[in-house]
């Protein structure tokens, strides 16, 4: 996993360089040391984190239409599950290794963390504002879904596949790891990762290539029979969300002096349609 690590540091040096200067942040980047540089980045995750669960209180009809939509969407996708994850789990043996073990291991939440670990550690130590914040947002991401993962996994306990009970079964506040299938873990911290950091690119292809490595962990999933379908829909619907809605905050309070583009670099949606149900992305 080391390996991973150095490789996501590498990423980032890389556009670091490319992009040229630093930007001014709410503190002296000049005076300020390393330990003021950690209480900004903690105090921003603390009001990003907040921000983002308390978000709901200040919800107006349209954002309740666009949960019930996705609500809707994922009941509707269930239907398909069982015939999914036979498809999927029948492609197990012909699916590279290296991929698979890649995907789960990226999708832990150990390596994951030491992951982001090494990209904010290069960022306070070079003091590199833009990669700072892009761990922030990572960070504050992931507290915000890994909270709402934990609470829904125990409350719904849908049955994995490997229960071999069916994909509408269910043992509400279950303890029992094979009753926690909804959402998936492996696809809200990948996903949450991919969105933060190809947010921070103008290229497509390069979006492309990084939203291409985020999806290997919720596919190595589903062909593992780890997870139906709906899981890894809904999991990637709600880390999307979650970062769109904390990145928008850390750019209304110009965090790290930086300020909304005027135009929209990707937008997603839920598309539904006889014949399609999923997470599409407009460049």
């Amino acid at each position: 996993m080391v390996k991973y690590i150095l490789i996501l540091v590498f990423i980032f040096i890389g556009y670091s360089r490319a992009n040229g200067q630093e930007l001014p942040a709410n503190i002296n980047s000049d005076s300020s040391n390393t330990w003021q540089h950690l209480k900004y980045d903690f105090n921003t995750t603390w009001k990003s984190v907040k921000y983002s669960i308390t978000r709901p209180l200040d919800w107006k009809g349209k954002d309740y239409a666009k949960l019930g939509t996705i609500v809707v969407g994922t009941m509707a996708l269930s239907l398909t599950d069982e015939g999914f994850n036979d498809f999927a789990t029948r492609q197990n043996d012909d699916f590279p290794k290296v991929v698979r073990d890649f995907g789960w291991y990226f999708g832990s939440p150990q390596n994951y963390f030491m992951a982001n670990a090494g990209l904010y550690g290069f960022g306070l130590f070079t003091n590199n504002q833009k990669v700072r914040r892009t761990s922030v947002l990572i960070i504050s991401s992931s507290i915000t879904t890994g909270l709402i993962q934990s609470l829904t996994k125990s409350t719904i306990g849908r049955a994995r596949p490997t229960q071999n009970l069916g994909a509408h079964e269910f043992n509400l506040l279950s303890s029992q790891g094979g009753f926690h299938s909804f959402p998936s873990g492996h696809t809200i911290l990948s996903v949450t990762m991919a969105h933060s950091i190809a947010k921070q690119f103008d290229n497509v292809w390069t979006k492309t290539g990084i939203y291409t490595v985020g999806a290997i962990p919720p596919i190595s999933r589903l062909i593992a029979g780890a997870h139906w379908l709906t899981d890894v829909i809904f999991s990637a619907a709600l880390s999307i969300i979650v970062v769109d809605s904390i990145d928008n905050f850390l750019y209304k309070k110009e965090t790290y002096g930086l300020r909304k583009p005027k135009s929209t670099k990707v937008s997603w949606n839920l598309s539904l349609s006889p014949n399609k149900i999923g997470v599409v992305g407009t460049f």
